[in-house]
């Protein structure tokens, strides 16, 4: 977890992401939108709205066409969550979230379950850093152990400006108290998860916390951009 940070700096590796269509089925006026900060204004305090993102304008007008049962209970028994959107970066700039910041995540197949977690950089969508899959974890311990690798990273590379974004409330908690709270028992299955934990604690112990951690408003900007796309 606290190996050497090497920067990526061939970032015209990675291709930039096309902009987003966003349809709003439900909402107080249903129709196609180029953008996440419209598609916003017509869901935000209208009950039950329906939305996507789509790809490209074609596939968003499509699905606007069809309407929102070919996405919604399709074959389930139960209602399901209305997704949130990505947000293209430049709608989430304008939105006021610090394009030079870092966002981290956890996710994990059943609770205890196979945990990953991750950090990207906001700004180019880089991915520069991604652990696991550990048998036996929980999604906080994943939140707590991705923000504490980032600051690592960051202390390594005398980066102490660059803001770092995280969803998990506990996560943040459990770091700023510099301790992992969880109380999953420690087995011989979640013996490599709970090693990363002792050391993330003890470089907690040792370090001065100099980077912002800051909570992701996911109600306003959408899924962090460290999520796995698994909710």
């Amino acid at each position: 977890m606290l190996k050497p940070f090497r920067r990526e700096t061939e970032r015209g590796r990675m291709a930039a992401k096309k902009p987003k269509t966003y349809v709003v089925w439900q909402g107080f006026h249903p129709g196609v939108y180029p953008t996440w900060a419209q598609c916003q204004k017509e869901i935000s305090g209208f009950s039950d709205a329906k939305y996507k993102s789509f790809s490209s304008r074609a596939a968003a007008e499509a699905a606007y066409a069809e309407g929102p049962d070919a996405y919604w209970g399709k074959g389930g028994g139960s209602k399901k969550k209305t997704p949130t959107p990505t947000i293209d970066r430049e709608d989430l700039e304008g939105l006021g979230v610090d394009m030079s910041a870092w966002a981290v995540d956890a996710a994990c197949k059943g609770n205890p379950g196979e945990l990953e977690y991750q950090g990207v950089e906001i700004e180019s969508g880089i991915n520069l850093f991604h652990m696991g899959p550990y048998p036996e974890g929980t999604v906080n311990i994943g939140e707590f152990l991705a923000i504490v690798h980032a600051l690592a990273l960051l202390d390594g590379a005398e980066q102490y400006d660059t803001p770092i974004y995280s969803d998990s409330r506990i996560g943040r908690t459990w770091v700023a108290q510099g301790k992992c709270r969880t109380k999953l028992p420690p087995t011989a299955e979640n013996r490599r998860l709970f090693n990363l934990v002792r050391r993330a604690e003890k470089w907690l112990s040792e370090h001065e916390v100099r980077n912002p951690i800051l909570k992701w408003e996911t109600k306003k900007w959408g899924e962090i951009p460290a999520d796995f796309g698994r909710k």
